[in-house]
């Protein structure tokens, strides 16, 4: 089993950044991909970034420009740098990782741009 533990969350103006990480623990050997989703209230989740293993990342076209994946394989974790946030962006953010075709998810941080 994999834990994940999502931290940085929390309520910013329009225009801010905001940085979220998210550590796995647990039986930990190879993650194939890492990635950020999120849920706006009467939403469906989607999908936000992702990075694979060899370091390649996919964005939304929502965020593009604004925000950025990055990962540390070393320490189980993985990041994503939020700036010029927009009140369209506030949900819970959740941190996901694919590993032996398993995925496992966090349990979610809220991120709520509001002037």
């Amino acid at each position: 089993q994999v834990q994940l533990v999502e931290s940085g969350g929390g309520l910013v103006q329009p225009g801010g950044s905001l940085r979220l990480s998210c550590a796995a623990s647990g039986s930990i050997f190879s993650f194939t991909i890492m990635g950020w989703y999120r849920q706006a209230p009467g939403k469906q989740r989607e999908p936000v970034a992702i990075i694979t293993s060899s370091g390649t990342t996919n964005y939304a076209d929502s965020v593009k420009g604004r925000f950025t994946i990055s990962r540390d394989s070393a320490k189980n974790t993985v990041l994503l740098q939020m700036n010029s946030l927009k009140p369209e962006d506030t949900a819970v953010y959740y941190c996901s990782v694919i590993q032996a075709s398993s995925s496992y998810w966090g349990q979610g941080t809220q991120v709520t741009v509001s002037s």
